[in-house]
């Protein structure tokens, strides 16, 4: 403190500039005191100075110091006390930490993230009678660390004082409707029905068939249950696709980047990796799908049949919330469904045998895998294209007749304000009521039957919304089809198409039109179309570039008698040809003369 408050004098009165310029220009030597000199005093400072922030003057600087002298163990720090009581190992660690040794001398080449992925993955297989030991072991520290932590905040209560000021001018997290609503109903429930009032209403209303078991709510929450099952063995979900996998192992080594940047730069180095690269990680994440739902029904075998029943209620709750609310079924009718591959001949032949091509080739990726295939059916025999033709005919048939059962099917109907609101507080009933689904549905119909009628004017109005999401539907489904689609160039009758203008258009055409390519995606088809024309000889490229000059020629002759129709029939009071018309009766107004010879006509007018 004296050093500091040598320091403090030392300062200019008006100390405005950077504390570095304040700190070179310092007189050490008057700074001095007792037995320490000017350069230990400097050495000292140096060492104190590491421990503050510095984008401040030197002022300012000196008063934090003079705090951290007082409290070196402030915030974040106070683990750091030599008095701090040491959290126990979970049971998991201490299984990691007893194992690693011996697997590491095993195991030289591995790397760390290797050994903790197998260590983690033997801690799962483990038996719970062998991992009794551990979970004993973490309860009896963890008894001692509440003791010693109790103890810690009696002799040191100014550091307690401290870190529990540190949030509390944080704001509340608002609250969805629906959690207001439901905290006031239990609160409501709970001061009108205590324990002796609920054995009277299970006996006044034997129909919901409750017990006083049933009442018994867990005082888990999410996130410690979610611990105890992980703690359990409980196997992580993997991530969906490649890119989810690229994104989250480069994550683990962006700590330092913001959270608002870190999502930008993974599309920006996903987008830099070869194709090979991407497939390489999207088959990662298929293999770590199927090792997550072997792992999943391992770990289901080896927990009680009321986890077993809450861990698949969760899962389907899951799948309900993405897509079962009326919302998203409004969006789901509204926008178009994907449409499905073509049916083809090559589609069939590919999908037979990509799976015994797979195994001979596992080096390939799809896109290469897909490539070689085309190829192989390009030097197939007529006589065996035959049979996977045959089955594409039978399959377009079978294709066509679903298509047309979709078209007459009704859209969902309605839901009532009641339906909506118990698929909004279905989970928190089958929490309470041990996942029982019928005893869940009687106690939601009790509590809707209570309810005042302005508690259910947003669930009335949520099921207005969804009546005329039907109506709407259903209109839409009756509504005959548009003539013509909107963006769409509009043809008039007579009008000669116009053909392809280079050689490599023509072979494209040709390509798409046989059939050969509809099992791919259009992108992935154009892409092929290119390849093939670059393997093409130039003989074969000339050809197709004789034909579209050729049909260029019999077009430019085509549009030339077309445009003459519509010059004679507009100076001669006739109807011009519109996309309802027929132009037949205009050419057989035309004389022959003038449809030879086009140009006549411009002459004599």
């Amino acid at each position: 403190m004296k050093l500091l408050d040598g320091m403090k004098v030392n300062l200019p009165e008006k100390d405005l500039t950077k504390y570095k310029t304040s700190e070179a220009h310092m007189d050490w030597e008057k700074v001095a005191f007792n037995t320490y000199s000017g350069d230990m005093c400097k050495q000292k400072w140096l060492e104190l100075s590491k421990e503050i922030r510095k984008f401040r003057t030197l002022t300012e600087l000196i008063v934090d110091a003079q705090d951290y002298i007082k409290n070196p163990y402030k915030g974040k720090k106070l683990k750091k006390h030599p008095d701090f009581p040491k959290k126990p190992l979970t049971p998991y660690f201490r299984f990691f930490m007893e194992k690693r040794a011996k697997y590491a001398k095993l195991h030289p080449e591995m790397s760390n993230l290797d050994l903790t992925k197998i260590l983690s993955k033997k801690y799962r297989e483990l038996p719970e009678r062998k991992k009794e030991k551990y979970v004993n072991d973490f309860h009896k520290e963890k008894e001692t660390f509440v003791v010693n932590m109790s103890k810690f905040k009696e002799d040191h209560p100014d550091l307690v004082e401290t870190k529990s000021k540190k949030g509390s001018n944080v704001p509340e997290k608002p609250r969805t409707p629906q959690q207001l609503w439901y905290n006031h109903e239990k609160k409501a429930l709970l001061k009108i029905h205590p324990d002796e009032k609920m054995r009277g209403l299970i006996q006044q209303h034997p129909e919901l068939n409750l017990t006083e078991g049933d009442i018994v709510k867990t005082t888990l929450t999410k996130a410690e249950r979610q611990l105890k099952d992980k703690c359990d063995g409980r196997p992580d979900k993997p991530p969906s696709n490649g890119y989810s996998m690229f994104c989250a192992e480069l994550m683990s080594s962006m700590k330092d980047v913001p959270s608002t940047e870190r999502m930008v730069m993974c599309s920006q180095r996903w987008k830099l990796l070869k194709q090979s690269e991407k497939d390489a990680y999207q088959k990662r994440c298929e293999q770590k799908k199927k090792e997550f739902e072997i792992e999943m029904n391992r770990y289901l075998c080896s927990i009680s049949v009321e986890e077993q029943q809450r861990i698949l209620a969760e899962q389907k709750m899951v799948g309900f919330k993405k897509g079962s609310s009326p919302a998203s079924k409004k969006n789901s009718k509204t926008t178009p469904e994907k449409p499905k591959r073509p049916i083809s001949a090559m589609f069939i032949f590919a999908e037979e045998k990509r799976p015994k091509l797979q195994q001979e080739r596992p080096d390939l990726s799809d896109s290469e895998l897909t490539r070689l295939l085309a190829r192989m059916w390009n030097d197939l025999s007529d006589k065996k294209k035959e049979k996977y033709k045959n089955l594409e005919a039978v399959l377009k048939a079978e294709s066509e007749k679903r298509g047309k059962e979709e078209k007459g099917k009704l859209p969902d109907p309605p839901k009532t304000a009641q339906d909506i609101w118990q698929h909004s507080v279905i989970g928190d009933y089958m929490a309470r009521f041990k996942n029982d689904r019928p005893k869940a549905e009687k106690a939601m119909e009790a509590t809707w039957n209570t309810m005042e009628k302005k508690e259910k004017i947003m669930w009335i109005k949520k099921a207005a919304e969804d009546q005329k999401r039907y109506e709407r539907d259903l209109s839409e489904m009756r509504a005959p089809p548009a003539v013509v689609a909107s963006g769409k160039k509009m043809k008039f009758d007579g009008e000669p198409k116009k053909p392809p203008s280079n050689g490599y258009q023509k072979f494209s055409q040709e390509m798409l039109s046989n059939g050969e390519l509809n099992h791919l995606p259009m992108k992935e088809r154009m892409g092929e179309i290119g390849g093939r024309w670059q393997r093409l000889p130039q003989k074969e490229k000339d050809r197709y570039k004789k034909i579209a000059e050729e049909k260029q020629k019999q077009y430019k002759v085509q549009l030339e008698q077309w445009l003459a129709v519509c010059r004679y029939s507009s100076s001669h009071c006739l109807s011009l040809p519109t996309p309802n018309s027929s132009v037949m009766m205009l050419k057989s107004a035309v004389p022959a003369s003038y449809l030879k010879n086009p140009g006549s006509m411009l002459m004599s007018q």
